[in-house]
């Protein structure tokens, strides 16, 4: 599944809150979920659950992500960016995150750092391995 590029991913301050409040609730593991988008516009953020339970990375079952992105292309969405938190580290890419990227092109990766309390979101493109900023675009 890849999305047609026009630009970044623009979220609302209300569904990033979303995403960061998943992020803390699930800490000490990663949280991970979609946002679906219409264009470049972020129309809502799906909750998935990181079937590893892990501080270290995440995982969403065959089951579980084909029924996310079946909900997602049946309201005529599209999927715009997997977001996932990191809880020990920096809120920039792993190798782990670049080799799980590579099945995803034109997919926004949005990643909440929650270390030491303190939240910090970043995104990125990855595309052949490469990681390039993305800004965070706030819809408004």
């Amino acid at each position: 599944m890849s999305r047609d590029l026009k630009g970044p991913v623009k979220i609302t301050a209300e569904q990033l809150e979303l995403i960061t409040e998943h992020a803390i609730r699930d800490a000490p593991n990663e949280c991970c979920g979609f946002v679906a988008v219409k264009g470049d516009v972020a129309t809502r953020v799906l909750v998935a659950e990181n079937e590893a339970h892990s501080p270290l990375r995440f995982e969403i079952s065959g089951k579980q992500l084909f029924q996310l992105i079946d909900e997602i292309e049946s309201a005529g969405e599209e999927l715009g960016a997997i977001y996932h938190s990191h809880t020990r580290s920096a809120p920039y890419p792993s190798q782990t995150d670049i080799n799980f990227a590579a099945g995803w092109p034109g997919i926004e990766w949005l990643i909440v750092g929650v270390k030491d309390g303190l939240t910090e979101v970043k995104s990125y493109l990855i595309t052949d391995g490469v990681v390039s900023d993305v800004p965070v675009a706030i819809a408004g």
